[in-house]
């Protein structure tokens, strides 16, 4: 009997044990946490991004640069071969449609006609005035000879009668002379008008035969061998397809891209570009060939930023040129790049995970134990972050925020004193030390001056709010976030 009650009453304490531990909260915070261990060695500082693929250099495709000088104001594509055809020096790549150019011939054709009955007509006029010419000097000769005569037969006559026939003789020549003048001059005159008509004709005839010779240009070949890639040329920068638009001022219709040096462009933004220098190794993946690993090195990396159209950040174009050649690369095809900024050996590292923030200022991490401990953070890259104080190599530490930290304070390192942020710095050293929240009615924190006051007065945190309260001080509450002042604030990226 006395065994039995001895068996029972062990039974009974084993019982109270495990229910003990069972519902141990912080126990069962404990057993279900994930933790990583402080890790010492090499750290490799990354940029990642993604990016496109194009060739470094490539051939440009383009239509009737010339149509401009016509007036063509656009140029619809009829027909273009299929995107990634390999096509050979001179085989066909587009048709455009020459629709407008015809209009322009037709209208230029009337021009040409018109052009030429008018050098027809200078040709005319001018026969006729010179041929006139020609009749007038003829009659004057004419004139003169009979003059002659009937002065030679008046040498009989009375003085006055051989004397008007001397002035008259006198006469028939100087309008002669004046004759053989006026016929120089009209015949430089028709010179002059057979010139600018006939420059008119030949001008108007080189426009039209250039016009004419342009209709085969609507048909496009290929310069070179080479892949036919479409370009984005059209209006709106579109990609040029069939039916696309193309401007004449700038007639890209495709392009040979060089496929023996590959490009992948990517956008970095403002926050990491100051990581990112040329010559940077660079490890490429493809999202079409998952198990390709390429390299490259960064090629060059823009001075200037642009918007990303997609937020309010500003981002930097970076050209990685690879450094492998393989066929099955493409243009546009989609790469991960990882930009290796920086090496760091023997320094210990944490993941992203493990790191959380205090007051919009502290970073700390929570030790096994639920230690709070405040940290100092170094570089970082897409996953980890350099320690530099306040973990030690091996040490456990929560991947996630657990429960019971809620209202706690990270412990200090002494070492950070005066180089925290200053929002941290003006803070109550009563709030840096959890010894209370001077906090306004809204939630918001008491100015340092504000508290001195209550201070002077012998009151403590609670009793100053209590205070402000009834007398209606602060902003009626309109704001929260006194619950996050006291405790662990948030996790995520540390600040640095």
């Amino acid at each position: 009997m006395r065994n039995k009650l001895i068996i029972f009453g062990v039974i009974i304490v084993v019982v109270i044990i495990a229910a003990v531990q069972f519902f141990n909260p912080s126990k069962a915070e404990e057993t279900t946490s994930l933790y990583a261990k402080a890790e010492k060695g090499e750290f490799t500082v990354e940029v990642t991004t993604t990016g496109e693929l194009s060739a470094e250099r490539s051939t440009k495709i383009i239509g009737p640069a010339s149509a401009r000088d016509f007036g063509i104001r656009t140029m619809t594509v009829q027909r273009l071969v299929a995107e990634g055809t390999q096509v050979s020096a001179g085989e066909f790549v587009a048709q455009l449609d020459p629709g407008e150019l015809y209009d322009k011939i037709q209208a230029e054709k009337d021009r040409l006609d018109a052009e030429t009955a008018e050098y027809d007509n200078a040709k005319i006029d001018t026969a006729l005035t010179l041929s006139a010419e020609r009749d007038k000097l003829i009659n004057l000769d004419y004139n003169i000879e009979e003059k002659q005569l009937q002065l030679e037969q008046s040498q009989y006559e009375p003085p006055a009668t051989i004397k008007k026939y001397e002035n008259e003789l006198e006469k028939l020549k100087r309008d002669k002379m004046r004759a053989i003048e006026n016929y120089g001059l009209k015949i430089e005159q028709a010179k002059s008008k057979l010139i600018e008509a006939t420059a008119d004709l030949k001008r108007v005839q080189n426009r039209y035969d250039r016009m004419q010779k342009l209709i085969s240009d609507f048909t496009i070949l290929a310069p070179q061998s080479g892949m036919v890639i479409y370009t984005k040329g059209g209006f709106g920068g579109d990609r040029i397809i069939e039916g696309s638009s193309i401007s004449p001022y700038s007639p890209n219709v495709a392009e040979l891209p060089d496929l023996s040096s590959m490009i992948s462009t990517t956008y970095i933004n403002e926050v990491d570009i100051r990581k990112v220098k040329s010559g940077q190794p660079v490890d490429i993946g493809l999202d079409a060939f998952p198990e390709k690993q390429l390299s490259g090195r960064v090629l060059r990396v823009a001075r200037v930023g642009q918007q990303n159209p997609n937020s309010d950040a500003k981002v930097f174009e970076v050209v990685v040129r690879l450094n492998e050649r393989d066929g099955d690369l493409r243009p546009a095809m989609t790469t991960s790049n990882i930009i290796v900024t920086q090496k760091l050996d023997s320094v210990i590292f944490l993941p992203l995970e493990c790191l959380h923030v205090y007051n919009d200022s502290i970073n700390y991490v929570v030790k096994k134990g639920g230690v709070l401990q405040e940290v100092k953070v170094g570089q970082t890259n897409s996953n980890e972050a350099v320690i530099e104080l306040g973990v030690n190599e091996g040490e456990m530490i929560n991947m996630s925020l657990p429960a019971s930290a809620e209202g706690k304070v990270p412990r200090l390192l002494a070492e950070l004193d005066g180089t925290r942020m200053q929002k941290y710095q003006s803070a109550p050293e009563e709030l840096l030390n959890g010894e209370g929240e001077w906090l306004m009615p809204d939630g918001t924190e008491m100015s340092p001056e504000v508290i001195q006051r209550f201070k002077d007065r012998g009151m403590d945190a609670k009793q100053a709010t209590e205070m402000m309260k009834r007398f209606g001080g602060g902003r009626g509450g309109q704001r929260g976030g006194g619950g996050a002042r006291g405790g662990a604030a948030r996790s995520g990226q540390p600040n640095n």
